[in-house]
Formats: C-alpha cells, structure tokens, sequence
C-alpha cells in the first residue's frame, strides 16, 4: 500500500453544491493582467462546475495563480504569464456560491468520537518527539524513490558539516533525488568543502578556524568561473566528492537561484528572479515529495509553487508530502502562515537529521 492516505472528494449531490452554478470566466484584456474579481488559486484542490452537475478538479493547484477555462480543460496558471484573451476563471467565494469549491478535508483522517476537547501537546514545538515522523518519511522516500518525484531544497548549513554533506551526496547517489533546488551559497560553500574542507574557513569536522580560510568562497568562487561551469570545473579540477558533484554524476537537475547578497555569483546561478521562478517551477509542479532544510526564503519560495496534491496518470489523487526541517519554529510557523499549512516540521539540526536519514535509508 502506499504510505499516505486515500483522498475523499467532495459530497457534490450535497445541496448546496447541487445547486451551485456554473463558474462565470472572463477574458483577460491583455497580456499579464487579469479581469476584475479574478480567483486567485490555493494549494489545496480545487473544483469548478461547469453546469449539469459537471465539477472539474484542477489537475494542479498552487498559490497565488488562476484558473484558465479552455475547451472544458483547467489550467492553472501565474497572472504574469496569462495572455490575453484567456478565459479566467471570476468568483472570490469558495464553497460553490460562484461555481467554485476549494477542498481542505481530501486527506484528513475520520474524526475519534469521543476526543477531548481540551489537551496538551497539540501543537509540534522543539520538545516534540518526532520518531514517527522519521519513520514515515522513511516510508514515503523509500516509496516515491521509485513511484514518485523527490525535490530538497538546501541551504549551505547542509555542507558546512562533513557528515552531512557525505550523508546528501550518498542520498543522491541512491535515488532519492530527483530535483535539488538552492542558492549560491549551497553550491560554493560545498565546492569549498570539497577543495578545502572548510565551510566559510571552518573545518568542516573539527569546526577549527583556518587560517585566512574566509578567502576559500571567494577563491572557490573565482576559480568556478575561470573554469566557466560547475560541470566543467568538478571535471578539470578532479573533484570527486560532494552534493553538487554527485547531482551532476546521477544527471540530477540543480536549480540555484540567486539572491542579492551572492557573492560572484557562480556561473550556473540564474540571477533573474522570473528565470528561476520559472526553473523551480517546474520541480514543484512534478513534485509528490519535498524536503527543506535550512532555509527560510526558500523553503517559502518553493511552498507557494508546490501543490498539496497530485492527480496520477490513472486519476488517483495523492497528497504531496512536504517536510521542513530547522533548529527554529520560526521557519516553520512562517512557512505555515504563508499557505503551505500541510508543511510537517521536524525541529532539529540538519546534521542530525541527514546521517539519521542516510544510515536508515542505506542499504
């Protein structure tokens, strides 16, 4: 059996639904703008009636897009590459007032009769014991590393120890990567370890200061580009451990998005922030399985693009699992009050959590 739960549709013989009507659309008057009272989409499923009795489901949902009604057929769609002319999707209720119903129950769990009303403890916090989560998650990479579409999104913390870094590449190594997602800080600072052993100067075992090692980025950085490539370099330069080396060993995509405060940046970093919207985009969409460690801007970024769901090629819906993994709360309660409330949070060091992750997936 799969490990996660079978999806309940809407009840649409309910009366309320029954008597729903069909959704109303307008055309967009030109490219990347939209008509008055568009439906912005959520990550949750979403339906719209057609008439008769017709409810469409949204074969993708995510945040902050529109609906797009061609020939009986949904799209789902970012406002700015909306063209003109398209038939968007009006409405801004969601329970079938306007033809629209966003469902939030599909996976839930039938309610215990007779539970407290009252109980401590409800809520994930750093003193939550988190064994079973592990043991899920091991459960569902184990079954979508052959039956799905495994996305990390990494900040630089993952490489700055030698274990965790080891721990990454041999994931890689063993399929349970199908898209990595980053900055330029997780590409050089890995490629340092790799060259140096340090992360930001810092052995990356004993934690030791090297000295003059806050130049290793910045020559790391430098010798990149003089190779012109991250796949150019790792081959001229030997490199024969690390992340990145691994992703392009296993032809892993590797998207690095940049920021404004890059140093260099790298030469495969994509410095347009719509190019790599568009580049991580295109993992979140296919994704059944998404694990952020360490990194808040991204781990939000990558939210907002991914569904909580997936229809499968033989109509099954399937919820699309998303882990963050921090030392903080914060992350987490931030990424949760940006939409992606399905996010399940493990508190912990991404160190810890890596060689935990590798030594029960081995073998």
């Amino acid at each position: 059996m799969p490990p996660y739960p079978p999806y309940t549709p809407p009840d649409f013989t309910r009366p309320d639904l029954a008597a729903a009507p069909p959704v109303h659309t307008e055309a967009a008057p030109r490219d990347g703008v939209l008509p008055p009272g568009f439906h912005a989409t959520s990550n949750h499923p979403e339906y719209v009636h057609l008439g008769g009795g017709r409810w469409f489901l949204a074969a993708e949902s995510r945040m902050d897009a529109v609906l797009i009604l061609e020939d009986e057929t949904l799209r789902v769609v970012e406002p700015r590459l909306v063209r003109k002319g398209e038939r968007v999707v009006v409405g801004r209720t969601e329970n079938g007032e306007e033809g629209i119903y966003v469902h939030t129950t599909g996976f839930d769990a039938p309610a215990e009769a007779g539970g407290d009303k009252f109980t401590f403890r409800s809520r994930g916090t750093r003193e939550t014991p988190f064994s079973r989560s592990y043991d899920e998650l091991y459960d569902i990479l184990r079954h979508d590393r052959d039956h799905g579409y495994i996305v990390w999104v990494l900040g630089p913390a993952v490489a700055f120890d030698r274990d965790s870094r080891d721990a990454m590449a041999r994931l890689i190594e063993a399929g349970y990567c199908h898209a990595l997602l980053a900055g330029n800080a997780l590409a050089t600072h890995d490629l340092e370890a790799a060259l140096f052993h340090t992360g930001l100067g810092q052995d990356i075992y004993t934690q030791a200061l090297v000295p003059r090692g806050h130049y290793h980025h910045l020559d790391v950085i430098n010798e990149i580009l003089r190779h012109g490539s991250l796949a150019r370099a790792i081959a001229e330069l030997g490199i024969g451990d690390g992340i990145i080396r691994a992703c392009l060993e296993r032809r892993v995509p590797v998207v690095l998005a940049g920021s404004i405060r890059d140093d260099g940046p790298l030469p495969d970093v994509i410095t347009d922030s719509r190019q790599a919207q568009d580049a991580m985009r295109a993992h979140a969409r296919r994704a059944t399985t998404v694990i952020a460690l360490a990194t808040q801007l991204h781990a939000i970024a990558v939210g907002n693009m991914t569904p909580s769901y997936r229809v499968l090629d033989d109509g099954t819906v399937r919820p699309v699992h998303f882990y963050i993994v921090d030392m903080s709360e914060f992350g987490a309660d931030k990424l949760a009050n940006r939409g992606s409330g399905q996010a399940r949070a493990i508190l912990t060091n991404v160190q810890d959590f890596m060689v935990n992750l590798w030594h029960n997936l081995q073998g």
